[in-house]
Order: structure tokens, then C-alpha cells, then sequence
């Protein structure tokens, strides 16, 4: 496909099938790990206690990688959360990508800003 046929049709076609595709597969990580945990856990008591003072692994993403390869349901959950949140950012470096191959230079610029914004939040934000 040239840069001349690439039109907003095909560029909002593709990002609904990205969108589709990154939610699907979060929801099917997401249920992987709850079938896998409540089939390890599910008939256990709940411990309610404050989980605010314990430390986690799962509070990066570098722990929920290592815990998902180790098959940690709880991690494979997480995993399919972070799936999720990097949908929409996918979105829009998908976008990028689309309006600089448009040789759309306002578009490209504002894209590029909000994505940076959006790369910084996660690598920088704190809950």
C-alpha cells in the first residue's frame, strides 16, 4: 500500500481491529489467570489484612513479567491488566506511524506529544 492510498477509512479500520485485538487478548490473559488462581485458591479463606504495608512484586512491570513466565496466576492477571492500559497507547503510536506515512505534519506533532505524555505518565507516574 502506497502513502497515496492510505486513506482515513483504512487508518480507522485498523485501529478499531488494533483496539479489538488488544482488548481481546487482555481479556483472554485476564481469564487465564483468574481460572488458574481460583483453581489453585479458590475454596481458601480470604486473609483480610492491610496489604497497603506488604511489599509486591507485583507493583512492576518487571515483577509481573518474572512472575508471569513463572506461571503466578496473580501475575498473569496483572499481565492481562497491563495489556489492557497499553491498548490505547498502541492506539496512538499506531496513529503516529499513520498520519507521518499521511505526511500530516499537525497531526503528526500533536500525536507525538500526546504519546510522549503518555510514555512519561507510565514510566514516571505513581498511583
Amino acid at each position: 500500500m502506497s502513502v497515496s492510498d492510505l486513506n482515513d477509512e483504512d487508518v480507522e479500520q485498523s485501529v478499531g481491529r488494533l483496539l479489538q485485538l488488544g482488548v481481546g487478548i487482555s481479556a483472554l490473559v485476564v481469564l487465564a489467570g483468574g481460572i488458574a488462581l481460583l483453581s489453585r485458591h479458590g475454596f481458601q479463606p480470604v486473609a483480610f489484612h492491610d496489604q497497603a504495608q506488604i511489599a509486591s512484586p507485583l507493583w512492576s512491570v518487571h515483577g509481573i513479567l518474572r512472575g508471569a513466565v513463572a506461571l503466578d496466576s496473580s501475575a498473569v492477571i496483572q499481565l492481562g491488566l497491563v495489556l489492557l492500559i497499553l491498548t490505547p497507547v498502541a492506539r496512538v503510536a499506531f496513529s503516529l506511524i499513520a498520519f507521518a506515512r499521511q505526511r500530516d505534519g499537525l497531526y503528526v506533532a500533536i500525536t507525538s506529544v500526546v504519546l510522549a505524555l503518555l510514555l512519561f505518565g507510565f514510566a514516571w507516574g505513581r498511583a
